[in-house]
C-alpha cells in the first residue's frame, strides 16, 4: 500500500481548507495528534509507524466541511469523521487511510447509540478495528480545536466522555493501560497552549 507523503497530506489539507485560519487549526492539531502518537507507539512493535502518521495528520480533514463563516458548525461536529472518509475516498486513497476518519470518534460508536441518540451518521458502528486505527483514536483525545485550542489530560478527557456512560469511561480506561500516557506538558510549552 502506498502511504501519502508528507508534501501530499498537506497539500490535501491546503486544498479543502476554506481559510488559512481553517488550515491552521486542523493541520496543526493533527500534527500535535502526531506527536502524541509517536510517544505512545515506540515501544509497540506491531504497529506501523508511518500508517499511524499518515492516519493522525489526515484523521481531521472533514473538519474543513463544517466551517461556515469562519467558524465551525458544531451542531454538526458529530459528522466531521464521516466527511473525512468520503474527502480521502474522493481522493482515492485506500480504505486503511479512509477509516482513520470515520473511525476515530470519541472511543468508538456503535449502531445501537446512533439509533438511541438519533445521530446524523449511517447505522453502522464505528469501532478502531487496529492498532493504528486504536492509537489515532486515543492520542486524538488528548488535544481539542477549541477557542482557543489546548491539550486535554487523561482526567479531563475522562470526565468529558463519562457523560456519554461509564462504558465509554472503561473503554477510554483501557486505552490508557494499553498505550500509556503521553507527556503534554513538553507539547504544551511548544505550542504555547494549556493544559486542563
Amino acid at each position: 500500500m502506498k502511504l501519502p507523503t508528507l508534501e501530499e497530506i498537506e497539500v490535501l489539507h491546503r486544498k479543502y481548507a476554506p481559510s488559512d485560519e481553517a488550515f491552521k487549526s486542523v493541520y496543526i492539531h493533527c500534527q500535535i495528534v502526531a506527536e502524541i502518537a509517536k510517544q505512545l507507539f515506540s515501544s509497540n512493535k506491531n504497529i506501523d509507524p508511518d500508517l499511524v502518521r499518515a492516519g493522525c495528520l489526515l484523521h481531521d480533514i472533514g473538519v474543513y466541511r463544517l466551517y461556515k463563516d469562519g467558524y465551525i458548525d458544531e451542531s454538526r461536529y458529530i459528522c466531521h469523521g464521516i466527511f473525512g472518509d468520503e474527502l480521502l475516498r474522493g481522493e482515492g486513497l485506500p480504505e486503511s487511510i479512509c477509516r482513520f476518519a470515520s473511525h476515530h470518534t470519541g472511543v468508538g460508536i456503535s449502531k445501537e447509540q446512533i439509533t438511541e441518540r438519533q445521530l446524523p451518521l449511517p447505522h453502522q458502528d464505528f469501532f478502531a478495528e487496529t492498532e493504528e486505527e486504536l492509537l489515532v483514536m486515543y492520542a486524538d483525545k488528548f488535544h481539542s480545536k477549541s477557542t482557543p485550542p489546548r491539550f486535554n489530560s487523561a482526567s479531563s478527557y475522562k470526565s468529558y466522555v463519562a457523560r456519554f456512560g461509564e462504558d465509554q469511561t472503561e473503554k477510554f480506561q483501557n486505552m490508557i493501560d494499553h498505550f500509556g500516557l503521553p507527556n503534554l506538558e513538553q507539547l504544551a510549552v511548544r505550542y504555547g497552549q494549556f493544559i486542563v
